[in-house]
């Protein structure tokens, strides 16, 4: 899979943006997850379990309410931060 499917599959299946530093054709292992991510998970639970497999050493960023939220922040804050479209909320 390409970054650009996986950064559109965590999109699809868990709500999150993500953003991965390298071309967008570039090949990554494929997101295999059945369930969305709990919302309850800090966002760098998510990033370590269910990410950084797959990407290796390439940097990857949340983007939540228009910016890089802090490794803590729960991912039901992050998803609250998107409106119906997938855009940040302005």
């Amino acid at each position: 899979m390409t970054v650009e499917e996986l950064e559109k599959k965590v999109w699809n299946q868990d709500h999150v943006r993500i953003v991965v530093r390298d071309r967008s054709n570039a090949k990554v292992k494929d997101y295999n997850q059945k369930k969305a991510a709990k919302e309850n998970w800090r966002m760098s639970q998510f990033l370590n379990n269910r990410i950084a497999p797959l990407v290796k050493d390439r940097e990857v960023a949340v983007i939540g309410g228009g910016k890089i939220p802090n490794g803590n922040m729960k991912l039901k804050m992050i998803r609250k931060s998107y409106n119906g479209n997938g855009r940040e909320k302005s």
